[in-house]
């Protein structure tokens, strides 16, 4: 409440409930509101800019905030805020650049990534195979030593006849001469 200070009495002759009393350090009238001694007590003061020729038509509030004068600090504010827009509208531009930029780079990781992933897809389903085809190459291998073993037993048969054969074919050969 402002400057003011407030109690809490009780009072047992009047009635039984509490009441609040206020205590002013100025008296007021007391049909004034407090609101309108403020608007009341607010002083007007010289505008801080001011046109060069202030006109008699500039007189209403409304008048003054869109009066469009041609005052050299309205040409300056009008200059400073075509400038900052310009500026906004440049990192606007960038921004929007930038952001195509990461879009298309964002596109274009996700093409890499699913190249990748079918890949990877290819690769495991590649290897899931390599565990059958590794028993069937075991399978074969051992079929091939057989094969290599059971080939060395004929060559080392077939050696053996030939050199009985070499050795009949000689004493055959001597025996004739021999004779």
């Amino acid at each position: 409440m402002g400057a003011a200070s407030s109690g809490l009495s009780t009072s047992t002759v009047r009635s039984q409930q509490d009441e609040i009393t206020v205590v002013s350090e100025r008296k007021r009238n007391e049909g004034e509101d407090p609101i309108l001694e403020r608007i009341r007590s607010l002083k007007i003061v010289t505008p801080l800019l001011k046109s060069p020729s202030p006109s008699p038509s500039d007189s209403s509030f409304s008048e003054i905030l869109f009066n469009k004068s041609n005052s050299s600090s309205s040409f300056v504010y009008r200059d400073w805020m075509e400038e900052k827009a310009k500026r906004i509208s440049r990192k606007q531009e960038e921004l929007e650049n930038k952001l195509e930029i990461a879009d298309a780079l964002s596109v274009k990781l996700l093409q890499r990534y699913n190249h990748s992933v079918t890949n990877m897809r290819t690769t495991a389903y590649n290897l899931s195979q390599v565990g059958p085809l590794q028993i069937e190459v075991g399978e074969l291998k051992g079929r091939l030593t057989e094969v290599i073993s059971n080939c060395d037993a004929l060559c080392k048969r077939i050696e053996t006849i030939d050199t009985r054969n070499q050795t009949f074919n000689s004493t055959i050969v001597k025996e004739p001469n021999n004779s």
